[in-house]
């Protein structure tokens, strides 16, 4: 495995309006070279272009919920994906309010996808994490947040990767290429004189899934706090300093001591703080802030690449 098949990319950070060169919130997660797109704000395809993303290779999208900053660039993407030619399946996991949206907004102006979209809705996320998507590369669970309308966080955690062969004892036991996929497969071999050689000794352990949690738009937790335990990486809102918590509170948002509050809590391995608000300019002081508290903190920069080790 390479150092980068779990890798997040920042494409906007910024909360509410595009402002002092950051754009609406959007990220992309890739995994195994498959890409995993986690909100969708206005300008979102065009950062992608920016760093050179291969946007077809996008197989789902997950809204957290339908404030605008947050899914304004979709229809643009599907748009432009349709008129790049895609017809491989994306799935949308969204508010089901969003469905009706993009409908609406393809028949005013009589288009049509090539493409299908597999809708799943997020609308019964509660209390507890919920399944809600899952393929041959991840699986992602999604749990409540608490903002001024329903918002939704995400889990990405990676599918445990099959036993390797080791590839020493292919000559030192003889075994036939035949019987290669049954090892993979969890088979031990028997020797010619019935001697077994167990799998665990022919096989090198997987590596370790990685994980990744996205909780945005929300006031601090305690329930976030289990949910995201021992995550590699944490993605948490930090709208505002400490100087603005009375703020933070009443618009349903998080400051950057509060974001790192959690991620100390919970003992993930890294923090990322974003969704910032225009009032800031510079974020060094904010960055501070959240480091005093959980040291191993980045802003998210827009570009920023955070590879999962």
């Amino acid at each position: 495995m390479s150092s980068q098949d779990f890798k997040l990319t920042i494409l906007g950070s910024s909360a509410a309006l595009p402002a002092n060169n950051r754009n609406p919130s959007s990220q992309l997660l890739t995994v195994d070279q498959q890409h995993y797109l986690i909100d969708c704000g206005e300008g979102t395809q065009l950062q992608l272009r920016r760093f050179h993303v291969k946007i077809q290779r996008i197989k789902a999208v997950f809204i957290s919920h339908l404030h605008g900053d947050h899914y304004f660039g979709l229809l643009g993407l599907l748009n432009s994906m349709n008129l790049l030619g895609r017809k491989g399946e994306i799935g949308i996991v969204c508010p089901s309010d969003l469905k009706p949206i993009i409908e609406l907004q393809m028949n005013a102006g009589g288009g049509r996808l090539q493409f299908p979209i597999t809708y799943i809705f997020t609308d019964k996320v509660g209390g507890e994490t919920k399944h809600l998507f899952e393929d041959e590369r991840i699986v992602v669970s999604g749990f409540k947040l608490k903002h001024r309308i329903p918002c939704t966080g995400f889990l990405f955690r990676q599918v445990v990767k099959p036993r390797a062969f080791n590839a020493q004892f292919a000559s030192q036991f003889e075994i036939p290429l035949a019987e290669i996929p049954k090892i993979k497969a969890g088979a031990s071999f028997t020797l010619n004189d019935g001697t077994v050689i167990p799998n665990t000794d022919l096989t090198l352990d997987p590596p370790e899934p990685k994980s990744y949690a996205y909780c945005t738009d929300t006031r601090p937790l305690e329930s976030t706090i289990e949910t995201v335990r021992g995550v590699n990486l944490l993605y948490h809102e930090s709208t505002f300093m400490n100087a603005d918590a009375d703020r933070a509170k009443t618009t349903f948002h998080s400051t950057s001591s509060q974001a790192a509050t959690i991620a100390k809590s919970a003992g993930v391995g890294q923090l990322i703080i974003g969704h910032f608000s225009a009032r800031y300019t510079n974020l060094d002081d904010m960055l501070k802030e959240a480091q005093d508290v959980f040291p191993n903190t980045v802003l998210a920069d827009e570009g920023n690449e955070i590879i999962i080790n």
